[in-house]
């Protein structure tokens, strides 16, 4: 078959290519593995996109990525300024100020008429900031105030990223999986619209596990053309593995794999092939039937 320009070769099998075609298998690639093996294949199709001039937004919990290569590199750590506040880079023209009075709701629980009172006084001048918010007498500081705490204060402290054509941001040095969902919900609502971009991350479930976090799986996931999401993840999670589009199994436990199948629609026999260390299965559908390309990776 004929492939898109920005396919993105697989393996070799009998002699033939086989391929990862967002334009045709889907704009959303699921990869599931154990241990290393799905940050080795994230970086593996991160490199392959660069080398068609594409833009990198990793998002990586293992803190295993390398830098090398990234404009922007947003370390994110207990107790350390982030300058993730959603109002400040509203305030700044990297968002709209409606998108980043939904991220603080999101993360805080605000009602809708608090929002739009957040998002009017953002618009007044009253309130520039989520910690100013928090000290205003409004009723949306008392609901904020509920969850916020001196991680929240720090975390948006500090100078705004820059957020260059390739981010990588760093979550490999917090423990707190909130402030990992907000920092993965905030640089979301910042690139949602970009185009020639790869957006990547490592590990989708963990992140997706919070409120911040799984609202910003459809941010990132949502088709745009000429745009790839690669999701990789240890956990073979119902959230994530009943997004539209196609998977990558690696090597994994038998019964993790067998879930995948059966999740993708795989019809018990021979198309069900158990995945060795360094093989990969690649399952897709097509409008008519789903199908399932075995190789080995090269990782």
């Amino acid at each position: 078959m004929k492939y898109s320009s920005i396919a993105v070769r697989l393996f070799e099998r009998e002699g033939e290519g086989v391929f990862y075609d967002p334009a045709y298998h889907g704009r959303t690639l699921k990869i599931f593995g154990m241990d290393e093996y799905p940050g080795k294949a994230l970086k593996y199709f991160a490199d392959r996109y660069r080398e068609i001039d594409y833009g990198a937004v990793i998002f990586d919990t293992e803190g295993t990525f390398p830098e090398e290569g990234f404009d922007t590199v947003i370390r994110v750590k207990d107790g350390q300024g982030a300058g993730l506040d959603p109002l400040v880079l509203a305030e700044k023209g990297l968002l709209d100020g409606y998108t980043a009075a939904t991220v603080v709701q999101t993360i805080y629980g605000l009602d809708r008429a608090l929002t739009e009172r957040l998002y009017a006084d953002f618009l007044a001048g009253k309130v520039k900031s989520v910690p100013e918010a928090v000290r205003s007498k409004e009723k949306y500081a008392e609901v904020i105030m509920e969850s916020y705490t001196p991680l929240d204060e720090v975390f948006y402290s500090g100078e705004p990223p820059d957020f260059g054509k390739n981010i990588l941001v760093a979550l490999g040095e917090t423990y707190s999986i909130t402030l990992a969902g907000m920092a993965f919900l905030v640089v979301s609502a910042v690139v949602r619209h970009r185009r020639k971009t790869m957006i990547g991350v490592n590990d989708a479930a963990v992140l997706a596990y919070t409120t911040p976090g799984g609202a910003a799986v459809p941010l990132i996931t949502r088709p745009i053309r000429a745009r790839v999401a690669v999701l990789a993840t240890q956990y073979a999670i119902d959230s994530l593995m009943n997004l539209a589009g196609p998977s990558l199994v690696l090597y994994h436990d038998p019964d993790t794999q067998s879930v995948i199948y059966e999740t993708n629609g795989v019809p018990p026999g021979p198309m069900r092939k158990h995945v060795h260390k360094g093989e990969a299965a690649f399952i897709y559908r097509t409008p008519e039937m789903i199908n399932v390309e075995w190789g080995k990776l090269p990782l």
